[in-house]
């Protein structure tokens, strides 16, 4: 499943590796990135944790405004991006 509506669409995206830690990042085509991870050619988080599994992501209207949303939820707890991933809202807020 290819995860972009068009060229200029960024995605953020938080995948879930072997060892159940978070990833966060952003791209163009999800897909493409996850087998990017997958096959060892991602990031050295990715490396270091095992491979991956989408769990959630957001498209974004342009690059920046994927780098800030990027950049925001890095700085989250693991509690709150679970609460993101799994849609509580009340919990994110309160995280």
């Amino acid at each position: 499943m290819r995860m972009s509506a068009n060229a200029t669409d960024w995605f953020v995206y938080i995948a879930q590796c072997a060892d159940g830690s978070f990833y966060t990042g952003i791209s163009q085509d999800i897909s493409a990135r996850i087998e990017r991870h997958n096959s060892n050619r991602g990031s050295l988080h990715i490396r270091a944790h095992g491979c991956t599994q989408l769990v959630w992501s957001e498209k974004q209207p342009d690059l920046p405004s994927a780098r800030k949303r990027e950049s925001q939820i890095k700085r989250w707890t693991r509690r709150k991006k679970a609460a993101l991933i799994e849609g509580n809202f009340v919990l994110l807020k309160n995280s």
